[in-house]
């Protein structure tokens, strides 16, 4: 029988059926240890009893209607996240893509506000902001972007972690009208950049009268031990996209806005047919809610503690490991040759685990891990780190 799915993705070899807190199990009924949580998506877990119980009761009561009427969730939502985060005003989608090209749209309509015919935005490299024409057109990965010329005009690409480069830019190209740009890249390879970073980058797009718009989609929401990962600095952007985490599971996402942008969309100006509702948002309530009654902000951190000494001890100095790169619950290890084979050997071992950027290790572990769950991770991925290396070096 023919494969009747179009062949975009490279799936590991196993299907799950059931999940329950960090454990799924497959067809066979075998039981894996989940180290990846869906791509930083399921943070609480699978089946966690508060989400499940909120998204049976809101499916009984109202699922949809559409954007053309009032929707209680979506602006009890929107209140919530606005407090959370320090900006002003919500617009609710299904995606991390979708949130950021209605950033991009924002700066867009604030750069002709200002006079610019062709206003510019300011990205960076490695960056991953989506795959929708625009937002794959804003990444900094030219291996998604093969194929798909012509890109979306309207982006400078420079150096993360580099504001002289930025400083540059802005010499170079007077439309300048924002910077987009991850607190942490997180497809890219968990690359941390210095800790005072964002706040150089906000003093900056303030001397330039830039927006400073962050993509959370992989760090917001808890995953670095805040609700967004601005939030260790101080600063506060004009722009925050976010999603993965904000469900569970459920697709939302949302860009939020504060400022001289808070109202700058106007009806017919963008929207979405699915976009906030009920079930989402009651979905994305439920999240919240039990983000701050299981007190797991301070667990992350704890957590975080524990894989930075438990990684550290097992690996530090072995030859073939070049950096243990961990904020939160973003853990990243590069070592000195692609291991992508790592993640078929991990689930041979009943654990997921995730390779990006071709030769780093991303674990994304769910908050609601035990002690002893994240020991397991640390142990088997140590372990099997150490048996790659132990191989001869590919040739280059």
């Amino acid at each position: 029988m023919p494969n009747t799915l179009m062949p975009n993705y490279a799936r590991l070899p196993v299907t799950f059926v059931k999940g329950e807190g960090a454990w799924l199990w497959d067809t066979q009924g075998i039981r894996y240890l989940d180290a990846v949580a869906g791509v930083a998506v399921c943070g609480l877990g699978h089946a966690h009893p508060a989400i499940s119980a909120a998204i049976c009761e809101q499916v009984k009561q109202l699922i949809h209607t559409s954007n053309l009427y009032g929707i209680a969730h979506q602006q009890t939502l929107a209140d919530e996240l606005t407090r959370r985060s320090g900006m002003e005003t919500a617009f609710f989608c299904n995606s991390g893509a979708e949130a950021n090209e209605a950033a991009i749209k924002i700066a867009r309509l604030y750069g002709h506000q200002r006079g610019f015919s062709h206003p510019n935005i300011i990205v960076t490299e490695r960056s991953f902001h989506g795959r929708t024409l625009a937002t794959l057109s804003a990444s900094g990965n030219l291996k998604i972007q093969a194929g798909f010329d012509p890109l979306v005009p309207g982006f400078i690409r420079v150096p993360y972690n580099d504001v002289s480069a930025m400083t540059q830019a802005a010499e170079q190209h007077p439309d300048i009208v924002a910077v987009l740009v991850e607190p942490i890249i997180g497809e890219g390879g968990i690359i941390i950049p210095d800790d005072d970073y964002l706040i150089k980058v906000r003093a900056l797009c303030d001397h330039h009268n830039w927006l400073l718009m962050l993509d959370e989609i992989q760090t917001g929401m808890g995953r670095t031990g805040k609700w967004f990962a601005y939030q260790h600095t101080g600063i506060l952007p004009e722009v925050l996209t976010i999603a993965k985490g904000l469900g569970n599971g459920i697709p939302i996402g949302a860009c939020l806005a504060r400022g001289k942008v808070a109202e700058i969309f106007k009806p017919g100006t963008h929207g979405s047919t699915f976009g906030g509702n009920p079930l989402a948002c009651r979905t994305a309530l439920a999240v919240i809610k039990t983000i701050e009654e299981e007190n797991l902000l301070p667990r992350v951190t704890e957590l975080s503690q524990r894989f930075v000494k438990g990684f550290t001890e097992k690996l530090a100095g072995l030859n073939g490991v070049l950096e243990i790169r961990v904020r939160g619950l973003m853990i990243g290890i590069e070592l000195d040759r692609g291991c992508g084979q790592l993640a078929t050997k991990a689930l041979q071992k009943q654990l997921l685990i995730n390779v990006t950027a071709e030769r780093v290790i991303r674990l994304l572990p769910p908050f609601i891990i035990s002690d002893t769950q994240a020991d397991d991770i640390i142990a088997t991925v140590s372990y099997l780190i150490k048996e790659y290396l132990s191989l001869p070096a590919p040739n280059f």
